[in-house]
């Protein structure tokens, strides 16, 4: 059985008629001590079947090292996303519920390259000197983590020194323990030099993300 609805493929190929070059979503699993990498590897493979412009790679964990290092994975599942250039766009966990919608919105800006950020954004992420991490625990019923995701994001896709990983806090207990994570977003800046409790709207989380610059 599918895990995406008839009607919700077709309503996600009119979406994808808004990706506008190739996207190769790189995706790490392995067979055994993975609960959701079977079921987020089928999911990623009726997701790329609804466009030529998305491309799947599938990665062992344990025996792809070349690529684990490449892309600095630690964790499985693991979804990378890579359009003009392997963005610091990540998914840690299976990207459901709420956050569904949000690697959709990721797929079409990275086809895009660009995103939409204000230009005061801009003109602070241009002064980054060091590298950013940030990691934005979430849970699939949660309403307000997809806008703390997608933003870290955007500003991934808008600045090589950011990193911006979605992490499920239902999948990854011991980070949500590590990070007091009680409540959903939360938002971990740099292994905690910078901690949001909470939704954020851009120029507050931009400022709080620049904190840890």
């Amino acid at each position: 059985m599918d895990l995406i609805s008839s009607e919700n493929k077709k309503q996600i190929q009119t979406i994808f008629q808004n990706l506008d070059n190739k996207v190769v979503i790189h995706f790490f699993t392995q067979e055994f001590e993975c609960e959701s990498c079977q079921t987020t590897h089928k999911l990623l493979q009726e997701l790329s079947a609804l466009s030529n412009q998305l491309e799947l790679k599938v990665y062992d964990f344990q025996k792809d090292q070349e690529a684990v290092s490449k892309f600095e994975i630690d964790k499985i599942p693991a979804i990378v996303l890579e359009g003009q250039r392997i963005y610091g766009i990540r998914f840690f966990g299976i990207p459901s519920g709420y956050e569904f919608a949000a690697l959709l919105e990721d797929l079409i800006d990275v086809s895009k390259g660009m995103t939409e950020l204000s230009l005061e954004t801009i003109s602070q992420l241009n002064t980054l000197i060091r590298r950013i991490h940030i990691q934005v625990f979430t849970t699939p019923t949660c309403p307000y983590c997809p806008g703390m995701v997608r933003l870290a994001h955007k500003l991934a896709l808008m600045n090589e020194r950011i990193k911006a990983d979605m992490v499920s806090a239902v999948e990854f207990p011991h980070l949500a323990n590590k990070y007091s994570v009680f409540a959903v977003p939360k938002t971990i800046v740099n292994d905690g030099l910078v901690e949001i409790d909470g939704a954020l709207p851009e120029p507050a989380f931009v400022q709080e993300v620049m904190r840890a610059a």
